[in-house]
């Protein structure tokens, strides 16, 4: 595996070495051992899938406090723009975000630490997300910004009037109103 770090410190790219053949392929697309050599030495606990349509942003979402979340990011299929933004308080990058396009066919992965939100959009008729995270899911402690919010300026890849949002989504806050409870 290729660990790629990005402009943002912790947020890390992550291109599996693919074995093709006439039947197909076969990546390792985890190893424990190799993630934690490369700065990963998070212990993943629950899986999630989901299946959007073109259009579709999901985000930008995290857990706070004791709830937070790493992410290991993958698509299994179709293309998404995945955005992690830092919303750690004191971080030199503070709202500051890393925009990867993730597919099925190019097969990277990426990394998101606690005290990121993180979202994507669907570039694809239709994509099958996958992701890890270190903490399990706590409804109560989940925290959004809006993920057309003019502090952030997030190039979602789809036309504005293509974008389709969770009621949700649609009435989460700013970055200026990001807790200091730990994130």
């Amino acid at each position: 595996m290729n660990f790629i770090k990005t402009e943002i410190d912790g947020v890390i790219i992550v291109e599996p070495r693919v074995f093709t053949d006439a039947r197909g392929y076969f990546f390792e697309s985890y190893n424990a051992a190799e993630f934690e050599k490369n700065g990963i030495p998070n212990i993943f606990v629950q899986d999630n899938q989901s299946m959007s349509s073109y259009g579709v942003v999901r985000g930008l979402h995290c857990q706070t406090g004791i709830h937070a979340q790493a992410k290991l990011v993958r698509v299994l299929h179709g293309t998404v723009l995945d955005v992690a933004v830092d919303v750690r308080k004191n971080s030199p990058t503070f709202g500051k975000y890393v925009a990867v396009e993730l597919s099925a066919d190019n097969k990277r992965q990426l990394f998101i630490p606690r005290g990121f939100l993180h979202g994507f959009s669907v570039l694809s008729d239709t994509a099958v997300f996958a992701y890890k995270c270190d903490n399990l899911y706590a409804p109560h402690s989940e925290f959004g910004i809006r993920f057309d919010d003019p502090d952030i300026g997030v190039d979602w890849r789809v036309p504005a009037d293509k974008i389709i949002v969770s009621d949700k989504d649609k009435i989460a806050k700013g970055l200026k109103d990001v807790p200091d409870n730990g994130l």
